[in-house]
Parts: C-alpha cells; sequence; structure tokens
C-alpha cells in the first residue's frame, strides 16, 4: 500500500485537463483571430476598386418602352431587356415569398450573408459528395449576395467573385433597406423567355398581371432564377414540376401558406401559357412609324431602357379592318394577273415536314401557311404541314392560277391541278370556311390555294376634324418589307389631285354648275420643250360639260382647262395649303393631273380637311408620352381648358368648351361644295360600285400614266380614308387596271367594316349654303329639255336663275378661256 496520499492523481489529471483546455482555449483563439484577420483582410483586399454600391440608392433598371393603342391594348414594346417595373408595394406577398422561401428563408435576418445558410449549404455539399451524388453543389448565395452579382459582377465562378459578393452585400445590407433590396432583385432577375423580372414573368408566362398570380404560379416563377432553361414549361415540365412543388413545401414550412393550399397546389399542373394570346396588335408599319418618332424625340436610349408609356392613336377595330382589307385587295389583284410558281420544292422523304418547316417565308403571313403538295386527283390536291396535318385543295379553287406569260398575259385555262401543281411543291394556301355543299370528306378541312402577291400598297384611315391616324397599313407584310408605302412611298396622286384644281376654281368665281369646255388643249411650255397635248382616259371629247363633271368622270381636259384658268400657281397655293406639296416645288400645268409626287398619308390628311369643313389638321399617330413615374412629357392635344377640372360640379353649369384652334384652310361653304361633288363620283361616276353601300360618302379615284398607281381617297362625314396601290418599281398594273378596279375594292372592304355599326350620318351643311335641283347636263334650273336632274350646292347669290328650255347650249355660257371678271371672287 501506497504511502502517498489517495487524492494526489487526480489532482494531476485534472491540472493536464485544466492545461488541455487552455490549450484549446488559446488555439481557438488563436484561429479565431486568424478568420477574423483572414476575413478583414480578404474584405480590405477584395473591396479594393468595387464597384460604387451607392448606385443604386437611384437606380432605376432599363425598362422596355411599351406602345398601346387607343384602347388600351399593346401594340410594341421596344426594349434591350424586356422589363415591367413594378415597386415592391405593389408586388403581390405570394411572389415575394416564394422567392424568400425557395432563395433565402432568412432574408429579413442577416446582414447580407446567412451564416446559418452557408453551414447549412456546406454540410449538404460534403454529404452530396461524399455519397457520389451527381448534383449541383449549394452556393448558399442569399437574395443579396445575388444582387450584388447581377448588379454589379459577372457569373465567374471562382472563390474571388464569392469573397467579391460578399463585401458587395455586406454594402448593400448598410445603405438600403430591405424591401428596396428586394425591389431591385425581383426587377432585375431574369427568368428565361426574354423576361426580365417577376412582373415581365407574370405576363410571358402566364398572360396575367403580377397581381393575378396564383400560390402554384408564383412558385413557378420562384424556381427559375438560377437556370430558367433547367424548368422549362414544355421541354422538362417533370422537372419544373417537381421543383416547382419543392417550393411550396418550403412555403409550407415557412408559413406562407397552410398545409391544405400546399397539397391542393402541388396537383395542379403549370398552367404556363405561351401560345401567344397577349400578341400585340398587328400593327407593324404604324408601330415602326412610333419608333422612329420616339427615338427621334428622345433618343435610343429612352426608347429601350426609359420606360416610355406612348399611347397611341390607332383603333384596333379599324386597323384589323385595314389589314384584312389591304391584304385581299393585294391579292385578289394579283391573282387576276396569274400564277408565278410554287415557293419552292422539296423530296417527300421521311422528314419532309422538317424539311418544309425550314422553308422562308415571311412570319406575318398568317392566317396563310405553308404546305406540301402530297397527292393530287383531277378534282383535288392533298396538301400536308410540318405539323402533321393534312387539307385539301379543291380545283374550284386553283382555277385562278393561269400560268403568268412573259407579255403579261395569261396561259390556258385551269382544268385539273396538275396543270398548276406537282408533287413535292411548297406552296402558300388559305383556310376556307366550311361549306356544307362542297363534296369532300368529311371533317377534311379545304384551303385555297394563295400566292405572295408582288404588288403592294398602304391604307390611311384618319378622323377628319384631329388629324388621328386610326388606322395604317404599309404593305402585304412588314417582315418582307419594312418600307412603308404610307409614309414614305413618293408617288403621283393622278387624279386624286384633281379636287384641289376644282376647289380653287370654286374660289375664283366658278359654280358647280359651269360650263367648262371638254375639248383638245394644246400647252406649249416653251424653250424647246415637247408641245403637251393631254387626253381624257376614254380619248373622246364630251364639248360644254358642268364643272362638276369633271371630277364625277375625271376628265382630263376639263380639269387642266381650269387649272389654265385659275392659273397654275393658284392651284400651287391650294396643293401646298392642304399639305400635298412642298411649298418650294415649281409647279407646271402637268401637276393638275396629278403629276407632283406626294405620299399617301398627305393625301388623306389633305381630304380629310375638306370633309371637315376646310380646318387645318396635322396627321398624328401619338396621343401622349409619359415617363417611367407617369408624368406625361408630351400630348397631341395642347389646348387647356379652364373649367374642365374643376372641384367642383353642379348640375345647372354648362359643359366646358374646348378652343377651336384650327386654321381655316378654306371656306366652309367652298370644302362642302367639293365633298357635294365628290358624292356625285360615288353617285355617278368613278366611284359608283361603293353606292350599294347606302351610305354618305364621298371620294375620288386617281390613276397614273400607263396605269402605274392606282388610288381611291375618300370620306364619310366623320372618317377619311386613302388607299393606294402599285408596284415599288414603277411599273404597269395592266391594262384597264385603275383606281376603280384595284384601289376601291380594299376600300369599299374597309370603309364597310368600319362603319358596319356605325350610325348614318348626312354630310354636314354650313351657312349659307343653298341646295338647288338643276339640269344635270345643262347647269341650269330644270326645263322642258331637262333629261336628268341632281340636287347642286351654291354659294347663296350663285344659284343659276336661267330655266333649261332650249336643246342648244349658247358658247357665251361655256367657259373655254381666261376671264379675268372669275378671278378673285372668294
Amino acid at each position: 500500500m501506497s504511502d502517498e496520499p489517495e487524492g494526489k492523481p487526480r489532482k494531476k489529471k485534472r491540472r493536464w485537463v485544466l492545461r488541455i483546455l487552455l490549450v484549446l482555449i488559446v488555439v481557438g483563439m488563436l484561429g479565431a483571430i486568424a478568420v477574423s484577420g483572414a476575413v478583414v483582410y480578404a474584405f480590405k483586399h477584395y473591396g479594393q476598386g468595387l464597384p460604387d454600391h451607392r448606385v443604386l440608392l437611384d437606380y432605376e433598371p432599363p425598362v422596355a418602352t411599351r406602345v398601346y393603342a387607343g384602347d388600351g391594348s399593346l401594340m410594341a414594346e421596344f426594349a434591350i431587356e424586356n422589363r415591367v417595373f413594378v415597386p415592391v408595394e405593389a408586388i403581390p406577398d405570394v411572389a415575394k415569398n416564394a422567392f424568400i422561401a425557395a432563395e433565402d428563408q432568412n432574408f429579413y435576418q442577416h446582414f447580407g450573408i446567412d451564416p446559418e445558410g452557408v453551414l447549412r449549404a456546406a454540410i449538404t455539399n460534403i454529404i452530396t459528395v461524399v455519397r457520389g451524388d451527381n448534383r449541383r453543389l449549394q452556393g448558399a448565395s442569399t437574395i443579396t449576395q445575388q444582387a450584388a452579382k447581377n448588379f454589379f459582377l459577372t457569373n465567374e465562378v471562382s472563390y474571388e467573385r464569392k469573397i467579391k459578393e460578399a463585401v458587395l452585400a455586406f454594402r448593400i445590407e448598410e445603405a438600403l433597406s430591405k424591401d428596396r433590396i428586394l425591389e431591385l432583385y425581383l426587377n432585375e432577375i431574369y427568368l428565361g423567355f426574354n423576361s426580365y423580372g417577376v412582373a415581365a414573368a407574370a405576363l410571358n408566362y402566364f398572360n396575367k398581371p403580377l397581381t393575378e398570380l396564383t400560390l402554384e404560379e408564383a412558385a413557378y416563377l420562384a424556381t427559375l432564377p438560377k437556370a430558367p432553361n433547367n424548368y422549362h414549361p414544355i421541354r422538362k415540365t417533370d422537372a419544373a414540376i417537381e421543383r416547382r412543388n419543392w417550393v411550396i413545401s418550403r412555403m409550407v414550412e415557412e408559413g406562407y401558406a397552410s398545409l391544405d393550399e400546399g397539397l391542393a397546389a402541388q396537383t395542379l399542373p403549370l398552367g404556363v401559357d405561351l401560345s401567344g394570346s397577349r400578341a400585340p396588335l398587328l400593327a407593324a408599319y404604324a408601330s415602326e412609324e412610333i419608333r422612329r418618332d420616339i427615338a427621334e424625340r428622345y433618343g435610343t436610349d429612352a426608347l429601350y431602357e426609359g420606360g416610355l408609356y406612348v399611347r397611341s392613336t390607332i383603333d384596333p377595330a379599324l386597323q384589323d379592318a385595314a389589314r384584312r382589307a389591304l391584304r385581299l385587295g393585294l391579292s385578289a389583284y394579283d391573282r387576276r394577273h396569274g400564277w408565278r410558281g410554287p415557293v419552292s420544292a422539296i423530296e417527300l422523304d421521311g422528314s419532309w415536314s422538317e424539311t418544309l418547316g425550314d422553308v422562308v417565308v415571311p412570319d406575318d403571313l398568317m392566317p396563310w401557311r405553308l404546305a406540301a403538295v402530297l397527292g393530287m386527283n383531277d378534282a383535288a390536291v392533298v396538301i400536308g404541314f410540318d405539323d402533321g396535318t393534312n387539307g385539301i385543295i379543291l380545283l374550284e379553287d386553283m382555277t385562278w392560277a393561269r400560268a403568268q406569260l412573259e407579255d403579261g398575259g395569261l396561259g390556258p385555262s385551269v382544268s385539273r391541278p396538275s396543270d398548276v401543281l406537282t408533287i413535292g411543291d411548297v406552296i402558300l394556301v388559305e383556310a376556307l370556311s366550311e361549306d356544307a355543299e362542297r363534296d369532300v370528306p368529311e371533317g377534311a378541312p379545304i384551303y385555297a390555294l394563295r400566292q405572295f402577291p408582288e404588288a403592294s400598297g398602304g391604307l390611311v384611315a384618319m378622323d377628319p376634324h384631329t388629324g388621328r391616324i386610326l388606322a395604317m397599313e404599309g404593305g402585304f407584310s412588314f417582315d418582307d418589307s419594312e418600307f412603308n408605302r404610307a409614309t414614305q412611298a413618293m408617288r403621283q396622286p393622278g387624279s386624286a389631285f384633281k379636287p384641289f384644281v376644282y376647289m380653287a376654281a370654286l374660289d375664283h368665281g366658278f359654280t358647280p354648275a359651269t360650263l367648262i369646255e371638254d375639248a383638245p388643249f394644246v400647252f406649249d411650255p416653251g424653250k424647246g420643250q415637247e408641245i403637251w397635248k393631254p387626253a381624257n382616259y376614254s380619248h373622246e371629247f364630251y364639248g360644254p360639260t358642268p364643272l362638276r363633271v369633271g371630277i364625277e368622270k375625271s376628265r382630263n381636259l376639263m380639269t387642266v382647262r381650269l387649272a389654265n384658268i385659275v392659273g397654275p400657281q393658284v392651284v400651287a397655293d391650294y396643293a401646298y395649303d392642304f399639305g400635298i406639296i412642298p411649298a418650294d416645288l415649281s409647279f407646271y400645268l402637268p401637276m393638275a393631273l396629278g403629276a407632283a409626287e406626294t405620299t399617301l398619308l398627305q393625301m388623306t390628311a389633305g381630304y380629310a380637311m375638306i370633309v371637315n369643313g376646310g380646318k387645318r389638321v396635322e396627321p398624328a399617330i401619338v396621343e401622349r408620352i409619359q415617363d417611367r413615374d407617369g408624368n406625361t412629357i408630351w400630348r397631341r392635344d395642347e389646348r387647356l381648358c379652364e373649367n374642365c377640372l374643376s372641384d367642383e360640379w353642379a348640375d345647372d353649369l354648362d359643359v366646358p368648351q374646348l378652343p377651336d384652334l384650327r386654321e381655316q384652310v378654306v371656306s366652309p361653304q367652298t370644302a362642302y361644295q367639293i365633298a357635294h361633288i365628290m358624292e356625285g363620283v360615288i353617285e355617278r361616276g368613278t366611284g359608283v360600285r361603293l353606292r350599294e353601300l347606302g351610305r354618305p360618302l364621298a371620294g375620288k379615284t386617281g390613276t397614273t400614266n400607263e396605269n402605274r398607281d392606282a388610288w381611291f381617297m375618300g370620306f364619310s362625314p366623320d372618317l377619311a380614308v386613302g388607299v393606294y396601290v402599285g408596284f415599288d418599281q414603277p411599273a404597269s398594273l395592266g391594262n384597264h387596271e385603275t383606281g376603280a378596279s384595284v384601289a376601291i375594292p380594299v376600300w369599299k372592304a374597309f370603309i364597310g367594316e368600319a362603319l358596319a355599326n356605325e350610325p348614318v350620318v348626312p354630310f354636314r351643311i354650313p351657312p349659307d349654303i343653298r341646295l338647288v335641283r338643276i339640269d344635270a347636263d345643262r347647269g341650269l334650273l330644270p326645263g322642258v329639255v331637262t333629261e336628268r336632274i341632281i340636287t347642286e350646292a351654291f354659294r347663296l347669290g350663285t344659284e343659276p336663275t336661267e330655266v333649261a328650255d332650249s336643246v342648244v347650249i349658247s358658247s357665251e355660257d361655256v367657259i373655254d378661256g381666261f376671264d379675268p371678271s372669275i378671278s378673285g371672287v372668294y
């Protein structure tokens, strides 16, 4: 038995334990100091030269400029990044909660870096590596870190970038509130499908505003920040649903949704809508005009990043009608001139549908489609589409396709499909409505053969009282050619110019009933130039004829004679006042027949000034422009209304009246007289095919030399419409192809649809106009020899007083030369 006390070994053991603990504490402290030093060094070293995070205090992310039609429907978006900026207070809780649950559950507690999240990610990654799982390692980046990376850093995978990200996250947390950080993050992140920010993603994925997102929809969007393609709604639907359901479970765990709500949401499909139901209004030519206008006003940075709100003057219903009318008219004209052959040809092998899908045609040809000819018999053609579906073209829907000959003529009649097509041809077709009388297999879709027209044209519809452009089409296909025939094509208007000659005459002593000699006219321009001998379209002469007939029947000789009497410079002044030609253009007599070049938009505005009572209007396609904060920075109508914004209103107060600041270009009486004369164009003249519409309409055809350009300009009391058709490289439209045969069908289709549901309104008659029944052939009061009677509009005091009681018209009653007594009356 030892003599040493029993407690000594215990004391020694205790001292060793204390020493070990002390060493561990010292080592821990030194380690902590080392780690702290390393952190400080890293923050100091990598924090040098970083971008200034304080720019986020006033940061405004680039936002798309959006153009809206008059009814608020979307027309176009101009952006480098498709983004809709939404303030954090306007972002619904379900969207914010989904992203916080999926990306950073401790967002409102941490200081930029989440230690708990880092530890959790480290443990998870160690387990992943040990198990050998082929899964992506977790990064544990907070929302603040992601914002720092998105705004200031690259996607480089390195520890240096992560340290810089952490440094910036600390600094951002010091400078900005949590809500501001979340706001910037949710508006900046890319979520696939050209969607920058949650608002754009809600529109692109679900075709709804952010405020209408459901739990499962918000959860799906929250799966997308790191890798949108990994959860593609179409190509990787199962992975997308699995990840969405994980986000929903996280929302339940964090208390953002109840268990029942979460379980119900997880059973639902993705519900993604990529069908294009939110596609902008088909107004590409109008949108491009607006794009150029905004870029010229404010520059391209403001256009593509400034988030401007542009309200246009376009009426969607009229725009759709304009597009249909122009396309139908151009296609119908083109079919009259024969078949130029298929778009292409392919081999009908096992991959023919894929080959068909690779054939390039303009994207905006819908509802036309590309099809391949798969087979045929003597009565029909079987066609196939790239989606695997089939259809039928009946012989009767392709008999128009006679071969177009080099001399402009047409080949033999089509008696069987093989006269036009061969197996493997790639063609354009248009679906036809179902017809019970057609002898085809039950349910077989029927198509008609189509071809891309070579001729093009434009249509402009305008509010004549304000100049607001309600519809604009500048060609058959914007994707094929962005050249706008409504605003950029300088073409001769032909006889559509004549009303401005006749207005000058009415203002200089003539009346609609004045007799003008329709006889040969010779003009010698002098200086060795060729003598000009104009002729009527019919190459006939009609003798003494009332002035109005010169417009109704589009008589060239009467028009030239009138212009010569009134004076070419006087006519030029009228054309300039109405915006048809520039002031510095040297006017010569042939311009009276429309030889001066102008645009369809200028002509439409000129005609609008006729129907509105002679008031000047400026064409406008933009109604209002607002900045990203909703402040109006430009508006079309600058008139002030003192009582419109009155805080007090009573029943006995008068309705506020806006001042009419429009300049009077021509007297209301003259404007009405020429409008009344142009009503005769439709009642008895070159526009007679419009008479069946049964509405008050007026207008004038126009056809240039060799039928190179075809026009119809006209109006109802509250709508001015112009149509032009021609080849971009001027060429004849063909024999007998005039404004009446080419342009009027387009005008008729449009105006018929545009006015279908509008009340019938007569043309407004100004004061000091008297409507008098007269002899239509003599311009006198009806008498015993009168055969035709019309109602004519006269200024008070200019009505005829003589009765038509003789078949013979005295030469003294006919204007055949210049008479100083009839000038300067207006």
